[in-house]
C-alpha cells in the first residue's frame, strides 16, 4: 500500500512539474499559423528601406534574426545608443527590428520628445538611452503609429510584426500562434530566458497590456 502511495505521489509531482514547465514555456508549445485560423497575414503598403520587403514583414523578419543571436540580458548604457555587444534588453528587440527596416528609432524617439515633451515623463533628455525605455516607446508609438485592440479574443487583429507594450515590458508579435489563435511573443525578458519566441501573452493580465501598435 505504501509503495502504491509513493508511486501516486511521484506521478502527481511529475505531472505538476510538467504543467509548470509547460505553462512557463520551458517545454515548447505547439505552433499554428494564420492559415489554421483562416486569417490573412497583414502586409504593409510601405517599404521604408526599399529592400523589396514590406515593413510589417521586414519588422517580423528582423526581430527573428535578432533573437536568433540569443542576446544575453543586461541593462547597460551605450555611447553609441544601440547595443554593440552580445547584451540587450526587451526594448532592443523592437529597436533593432525597426532599425533594420529603415526606422532609426533612437532618432525618431528623440525628435518626438523634442516636439511633445509634455507627453513624456522626462526631466533630462538623453538621446542615447530614452529610446530604450518601455514607457517612452509606448508614448512614441501612441503619438505616431496605429493603435490597435488589446483584447486577445480578437485574434484576427493580432498580426506578426505588431508591437505589444506591457507596463514594464515590450515585444513583437510572432507569425506563430497557439491553439486559441493567440500569437506567440518575440521578446527578451530576463537572464534566465530559454526561448525568445514564446506562447506567453495570456500570462499577462488584461491590465498589463497597455498598448498594441502597428507601424504605419
Amino acid at each position: 500500500m505504501k509503495k502504491k502511495i509513493k508511486w501516486i505521489l511521484l506521478f502527481v509531482f511529475l505531472m505538476s512539474l510538467f504543467i509548470l514547465f509547460y505553462r512557463f514555456n520551458i517545454i515548447p508549445h505547439k505552433k499554428y499559423t494564420n492559415q489554421d485560423f483562416y486569417i490573412e497575414p497583414y502586409k504593409s503598403n510601405i517599404d521604408k528601406d526599399q529592400d523589396g520587403i514590406d515593413d510589417q514583414t521586414d519588422i517580423l523578419k528582423n526581430a527573428k534574426q535578432y533573437i536568433a543571436k540569443k542576446p544575453k540580458y543586461k541593462s547597460k548604457y551605450y555611447k553609441s545608443g544601440y547595443p554593440d555587444d552580445e547584451y540587450g534588453v526587451c526594448t532592443d528587440v523592437v529597436g533593432f527590428a525597426l532599425k533594420e527596416a529603415g526606422y532609426d528609432i533612437m532618432e525618431l524617439v528623440y525628435q518626438d520628445i523634442l516636439k511633445n515633451k509634455e507627453t513624456y515623463s522626462i526631466t533630462t533628455i538623453d538621446k542615447k538611452i530614452d529610446f530604450r525605455r518601455v514607457q517612452n516607446l509606448n508614448v512614441y508609438l501612441k503619438n505616431n503609429h496605429l493603435s490597435l485592440t488589446t483584447d486577445l479574443s480578437m485574434i484576427q487583429e493580432w498580426q506578426g510584426g505588431d508591437i505589444v507594450v506591457f507596463k514594464n515590458h515590450i515585444g513583437i508579435l510572432s507569425d506563430q500562434r497557439n491553439k486559441k489563435g493567440i500569437p506567440f511573443l518575440i521578446h527578451h525578458a530576463s537572464p534566465t530566458q530559454i526561448h525568445y519566441e514564446e506562447d506567453c501573452l495570456e500570462l499577462f493580465s488584461k491590465e498589463d497590456i497597455i498598448g498594441h501598435y502597428r507601424i504605419s
